[in-house]
This record gives C-alpha cells, sequence and structure tokens, in this order.
C-alpha cells in the first residue's frame, strides 16, 4: 500500500517518539509556544505502533529525553531509544523555530537516513510539523493530553490523502523519590 513507507519505517518510527520533545522556541515565539514546549522538556517513554503500510502491526516503545539547546536559539535537543524486540535504535533530532516556522532535523535529515522538519504551528495543547525525506511528505501531531502524557500520530501523504501510519502514547517518568523532612 505505501512502498516507500517501507524504507523509512524505522525513522518514522522514531520521530514518531520525538514529537512532543523536539520543537523549540525563540525569543520571537508566542507564549503559548514556549509554554508548550516548556511542558514537554523532560524524560518520556511509552509503547506505539505502525499501523499502515509493509511494517503494519509493528509494536515498538522508546524512552526519550529532551533537554533545552544552548546558544541564542532556543530549543529541544532529543536523545534515545526505540525498541522492537530485541532491537534497539538510537533516536535523536535537533529542532528550533525558523522565522514564523519550525525547522530541524531528525537522525541526520532527509540526505541521510532521517527527516527534515521542513513546518511547523503550535496552539495551547498541540504542535504539527510538517516532515520530509526525499519524495515522501506528511505530518506529526502531538497532543499534550495532561502533564503527564503526550500522544502522538504521523501521517503521510498518498495521492491527496493524508494516511495514518504511526501511532505513539508516551508517559512523563518522574522520579518517585518520597522527600519529607525531619522535625528534631
Amino acid at each position: 500500500m505505501l512502498p516507500r513507507l517501507s524504507t523509512i519505517a524505522p525513522a518514522l518510527a522514531g520521530l514518531a517518539a520525538l514529537a512532543g520533545l523536539s520543537l523549540a522556541s525563540t525569543a520571537a515565539a508566542a507564549p503559548s509556544d514556549r509554554a508548550f514546549f516548556q511542558s514537554v522538556n523532560g524524560q518520556w517513554s511509552g509503547p506505539g505502533e505502525i499501523v499502515a503500510g509493509k511494517y503494519k502491526g509493528t509494536k515498538f516503545s522508546c524512552d526519550l529525553t529532551g533537554t533545552p539547546t544552548e546558544g541564542k536559539d532556543a530549543g529541544i535537543k532529543l536523545d534515545g531509544f526505540c525498541r522492537v524486540g530485541v532491537f534497539k535504535q538510537p533516536m535523536s533530532a535537533t529542532i528550533s523555530q525558523k522565522g514564523n516556522s519550525y525547522g530541524g532535523r531528525f537522525l541526520d535529515g532527509a540526505e541521510g537516513k532521517g527527516l527534515d522538519i521542513v513546518s511547523g504551528v503550535v496552539t495551547k495543547d498541540k504542535v504539527v510539523v510538517g516532515i520530509n525525506r526525499k519524495k515522501l511528505n506528511g505530518a506529526l501531531i502531538a497532543r499534550l493530553q495532561d502533564p503527564s502524557s503526550l500522544n502522538v500520530t504521523i501521517s503521510v501523504k498518498v495521492d491527496d490523502a493524508m494516511i495514518p501510519v504511526i501511532g505513539l502514547s508516551l508517559t512523563r517518568q518522574v522520579d518517585n523519590l518520597a522527600v519529607g523532612s525531619i522535625k528534631p
């Protein structure tokens, strides 16, 4: 059904994992952009599934950490991995605002084995970015359901339709260490 998808399914799976973690804003960004990106910093993990194409039904899980980038342009650097069975794939991304939109790359970008982020829009609880790899175009949507839940969908353009191909549910990982005080 989606022959081009089969060649980049691992990259799309990783891109799904980076969704809400990999975008950033500069000083010109709207306060709501900044608030959204700040709300997705940290450690996330969760399951995903490829729902269309040659690898339909493949389940995977991801463990990722998003940290702010250094320098004059604010942004997020994502590092971690996704796992399918015993196979573990490193994941990385760096993304930042480019004018009134967003840009960046996943892994080594479209010129290598990854993807380019070519556009983006942020609302209160959702980010939508355009993705590209050679002749493949699509979109990634990440919605923050609550402070600890991030749902991600990646769709690719086939003819004139956007077909969902990957779904991912990430949960924020928190340190459950109890903290208290000692009274004399």
